[in-house]
Formats: C-alpha cells, sequence, structure tokens
C-alpha cells in the first residue's frame, strides 16, 4: 500500500500513527508536497491555524493572503482581510496592522532566519479589481510588484526567471514565490495589456515611453527601459487623459511631448511631461492646438519639435514647429507640408502593434526589436499568475500553478498528471484527498491528527 493510502486509512479509521520525517531528497518542484493553510491570516479567528510565524514554524509553506485596495491613495498599501480590509483577520502574534507589507515583512524576516528552507509560496488572493486603480500613485499592479520587490529582494523566486517549467526544490531553498490568485480580470492584466493606435519613442539613453488609447476614449502610457537582449523592462503604467490615436516624442532629458485627438470631435491635444528615473511620468496640462486627425510628433532639436496630422477635411497634411519650455509647449509656423506623418509605431528599433499572443485577444499590446519578435507589453512577470477550473483559456497558456477547490477532484486530479503544481483550498478532511494528493492541500485544519499524516511528507 502506498504512504498516502496508508496515512488516508489511519486518518479515517482514527488510527495512530507515527509521523515519519520530512523527506530530504532532493525532489522536482512539481513533484513535492508541501504544507499549506488557507486565508492563514486568519489564525485561530478561523479554524485554529495560530500567527504567520507558528505557522512556518511548523512547516507551512504556502500562505495566503486575502487583500483589498481600498484607500491606497491615502494609506498606500494593500489591506489584509477576507470580506473587508480587517475581516477575519487574527492580529495575535501577527502584526497589528492590516497593512499588507508589515505582513510579507513577518514572511521575509521568517525566511533570513531559516535560510535553507524549502521555498514558500506567497499566495494574494484579489479581492477586488486593480485594473481600475490608473496609477502607480493609486496602487496599480506596478505598485504591487514594486511591493514584492522591495520586501523580499533577492528572495524572490519570480515568474520571469521561471517561465515554464520549475527546477528543483533544493534549488528553490530559501526562496519566495509570490503568487496572484483572485480577481480575474487582475490577473489576466498581470499578464498582458490590450488597447488600439500604438505609439512608441525610444531616446538614445534606452529609455522608452508608449502611448495608446482604449478604443473607448481613455489615454494611458507605459514607460520601460531597453535592455541590452532587446527586451523592454516595463516599469509604470497609468492613465494620462481621454482622447484617440496619440503620438509621443521623447528627447535624451526625458521629457517628451504627447498629442492626441479628441475622442468626440476632431480637435487635437498636446501634453508636455517629465520623465523621472523611476519610470514615472509628471505630465503638464491638456492644451488644444489646431483641428484635425492622426497626429504624429518627433523632436527636431533639444527643445524643438515638429508636428504633423492630417486635415479632418481632406486628405492634406498639415505642420506645426514647436518650442518645449517647462511643462508647455509654444506652437508656432503652421503650414501645408507635402511630408507624410512620422510613423509613430517605431523609435529606436522597436516597433509597436496589436495581435493576438495565442489565447490573448486581438487587442493586446506588443514589441519587437532586432532580437525579439512579438513580445508583450506587460508588467514584469514578478509573481506567477494562478490557473483556476472555470479562467479563460488565455489564463491558462503557461500557466504554473494550477487551483480549484478540494472538492474539485476531477480538475485537481488532472492538472496533477499533466505536471503542473496544484492547490486545492478548503482541504479541511481526509475524505478530500486526491490520488496523486495536490501539491498544496490548503486546509484551515493543519494541526489536525489527518491533516499531519496526510503530510508527513511535506518538504520543509
Amino acid at each position: 500500500m502506498s504512504r498516502l493510502k496508508t496515512a488516508l486509512a489511519a486518518a479515517v479509521l482514527g488510527v495512530s500513527v507515527v509521523a515519519a520525517p520530512a523527506a530530504t531528497a532532493d525532489v522536482p518542484f512539481a513533484s513535492a508536497l508541501f504544507k499549506a493553510t488557507h486565508n492563514s491570516y486568519s489564525g485561530n479567528v478561523d479554524g485554529a491555524k495560530g500567527s504567520i510565524t507558528y505557522q512556518l514554524d511548523n512547516g507551512v509553506r504556502f500562505v495566503e493572503f486575502d487583500i483589498h485596495d481600498n484607500d491606497y491613495g491615502t494609506l498606500h498599501d494593500y489591506a489584509v482581510g477576507h470580506d473587508s480590509p480587517g475581516n477575519l483577520v487574527d492580529h495575535n502574534g501577527n502584526p497589528a496592522s492590516n497593512a499588507l507589507r508589515d505582513w510579507l515583512r513577518v514572511v521575509d524576516t521568517w525566511s533570513d532566519a531559516h535560510p535553507s528552507h524549502a521555498p514558500i509560496v506567497v499566495m494574494l488572493d484579489l479581492k477586488d479589481d486593480l485594473t481600475d486603480n490608473t496609477s502607480y500613485a493609486a496602487g496599480n499592479l506596478a505598485a504591487l510588484d514594486q511591493e514584492l520587490t522591495d520586501v523580499f529582494g533577492s528572495s524572490l523566486a519570480t515568474a520571469a526567471q521561471y517561465p515554464a517549467n520549475m527546477p528543483s526544490v533544493d534549488s528553490l531553498r530559501g526562496r519566495v514565490l509570490p503568487l496572484l490568485s483572485g480577481n480575474g480580470t487582475t490577473r489576466a492584466a498581470y499578464r498582458r495589456d490590450t488597447g488600439s493606435s500604438p505609439a512608441i519613442a525610444v531616446n538614445s539613453k534606452g529609455q522608452v515611453v508608449e502611448v495608446h488609447d482604449s478604443g473607448g476614449g481613455a489615454l494611458w502610457y507605459w514607460t520601460g527601459t531597453y535592455g541590452a537582449d532587446g527586451r523592454i523592462t516595463w516599469l509604470r503604467h497609468g492613465r494620462y487623459d481621454s482622447g484617440k490615436t496619440p503620438a509621443i516624442a521623447l528627447n535624451d532629458n526625458g521629457q517628451l511631448v504627447e498629442v492626441h485627438q479628441s475622442q468626440s470631435n476632431t480637435t487635437l491635444w498636446s501634453h508636455v511631461g517629465q520623465l523621472g528615473a523611476d519610470g514615472e511620468v509628471t505630465w503638464g496640462a491638456s492644451t488644444q492646438y489646431d483641428n484635425g486627425v492622426s497626429p504624429t510628433v518627433a523632436f527636431t532639436g533639444a527643445n524643438t519639435v515638429r508636428e504633423v496630422h492630417q486635415s479632418q477635411s481632406n486628405s492634406q497634411n498639415w505642420q506645426w514647429t514647436g518650442t518645449v519650455g517647462g511643462s508647455t509647449v509654444s506652437w508656432s509656423g503652421n503650414a501645408k507640408t507635402s511630408d507624410s506623418r512620422y510613423d509613430k509605431t517605431t523609435s529606436g528599433g522597436v516597433l509597436v502593434w496589436t495581435g493576438a499572443d495565442g489565447a490573448t485577444p486581438a487587442q493586446t499590446l506588443r514589441y519587437s526589436t532586432p532580437k525579439v519578435t512579438g513580445a508583450r507589453i506587460q508588467y514584469p512577470q514578478t509573481a506567477f499568475d494562478e490557473y483556476q477550473d472555470g479562467d479563460s483559456a488565455e489564463l491558462q497558456q503557461g500557466a504554473v500553478f494550477y487551483a480549484a477547490a478540494a472538492t474539485d477532484s476531477s480538475f485537481l486530479v488532472a492538472a496533477r498528471k499533466a505536471g503542473h503544481v496544484v492547490r486545492g483550498w478548503d482541504f479541511d478532511s481526509a475524505g478530500l484527498a486526491t490520488d496523486p494528493l495536490v501539491n498544496y492541500p490548503a486546509t484551515n485544519h493543519p494541526w489536525d491528527s489527518w491533516y499531519q499524516s496526510l503530510t508527513a511528507q511535506a518538504v520543509q
């Protein structure tokens, strides 16, 4: 009889089983068993789990924090809680606050003190839609990425480092793996962005600014850095105005000029902005400078630009020249031109466009360089993105972690047999065990004898 079946039989029959020591031989990550808790922050308020430190001390290697973005703009952090910030949160032995950063630091402190521990998954269950947070300051996914990086630093094992197959458990000892669960819209947006009419500007320092419209009246930007490997690391993302068909120019001082058409008519508008060292843009006010369609713009000198657009009435192109000063541009020299409009989709060898990438929408924003073809414009992929039973095909594409309720045995078994890393939540009785057992049986009762018997071979 297998160890799993022996443990199951003992748990069901109430027979005492002497727990075998945790497995010590190195195993592939996707084959390993780890102790896991559900709603880990709820301690003894919900079930009997104890503090986060107690859980880690006693072999738990998967902890879950449910988070909300309420008042992020004021608090500058996400809040832990089940149905709302603070709901079902046990502060006994845990941080006195609901601030996510404080709870992450508990894990980081424990990890630093136990450098040989098996990899710890820190799952963030997104209880709110973070895509309506329209800037880093408002708590979008760039802010969440940065918080994970600030807290865990070099201890992080990221999805960017392991985009497909995970290595062995021992090669990940001392590391922390962040995992996104919860709101499906947010999880999809973490892996790709969508829009229309993208435009790009790259300066000689490798700084990158991309702008696009949502197709529904909103204007958005991405900033990043162009690496020697031909890949762009996208840093900041946010909404900056309303309109359509934007274009962008960027000089070596990080100064940018953006032009666009109104969403509702043919008025043309411009912005001046300043790109900071952190990738954030400080935008000046929007100013109308003409009427027309399909505007384009380029720097012609250190602080001079030229704009070319098409008439709103016919195919004639018109131009303006501008001088940038502070947060404004002074336009002059309006005249007809036989020149074509600038190619706003290409700059510094970078091409931006839209197109499906496998199961993603046709409006997926993508870029190509001389070394990279068809990469997504996306967050840096610090966290892994969980695929749950019932999710869209695009969330399944390339997913390492799979999950479902512990009662969804057919999904869990199929995922395990396919070689995925699998979590079953609300794993609260021995009768829910599958064969093969899920990698992470996430329970509300980790200290019950049946669970201890079942996970006696868990890696610690």
